[in-house]
């Protein structure tokens, strides 16, 4: 049985899903303005983990892990290297996904990217 600490109670709990066999995990993805770090191998590494945990306990995963690729350090980075927004981040992502794959990461069911939902 899995056992996940519940901050507001204070106190490891059994998980229960809320519909049965199914699971929802959202994490806050990488912000793609640099390459990654060992910080960021390590929660693509945990949540990996926990994602093959579930589905090897036959629960149907949806793993969302978005892209933050838009915030004011990637202009920063965009405009001190004289490039656009799009150029630097899709260099990024892509050695974001490398990094994944080296790392044997599976990839997310969904990767939504913070552009397609703000205005930029």
């Amino acid at each position: 049985m899995l056992k996940i600490y519940n901050s507001i109670a204070r106190e490891k709990q059994d998980f229960v899903p809320i519909i049965p066999g199914k699971v929802k995990i959202y994490v806050c993805g990488m912000t793609v303005y640099d390459y990654c770090h060992l910080g960021h191998a390590r929660v693509l590494v945990v949540f990996d983990t926990v994602v093959r945990w579930f589905k090897a306990n036959d629960f149907n995963v949806s793993y969302v892990r978005n892209i933050t690729d838009i915030d004011d350090k990637i202009i920063k980075r965009a405009q001190d290297n004289n490039e656009s927004i799009e150029m630097l981040t899709q260099r990024f992502i892509q050695a974001m996904n490398e990094d994944s794959l080296a790392l044997g990461v599976l990839p997310p069911t969904y990767e939504p990217r913070a552009t397609s939902y703000v205005e930029t």
